[in-house]
């Protein structure tokens, strides 16, 4: 169960990731969600550093950590999927 949360998890914020960021990203929804969990891992790390992991109630702080690090994840990961793509179809 753990792994379809995740998926869910990293799916809802690739998303959320994708319309903050302007303009349009190329990478597939697949890579998007994938990007997506990188980020809510990297979010929870993040938190856990800070000793914000866990808070009574919702953890608010940890989301943001968790919205943030997507949404850098998924540029980054755009930029290096079109550049993959670029080059590959520059071969063809």
């Amino acid at each position: 169960m753990g792994w379809l949360w995740a998926i869910i998890v990293g799916f809802v914020l690739g998303l959320i990731a994708k319309a903050v960021i302007p303009g349009k990203q190329h990478s597939p929804l697949w890579l998007t969600t994938i990007f997506g969990m990188l980020g809510a891992i990297a979010g929870n790390a993040i938190a856990r550093a800070l000793g914000v992991a866990e808070t009574r109630g919702i953890d608010w702080s940890r989301h943001l950590f968790q919205l943030v690090a997507a949404i850098i994840i998924v540029a980054l990961g755009d930029m290096a999927y079109m550049a993959t793509i670029g080059k590959h179809r520059q071969r063809a």
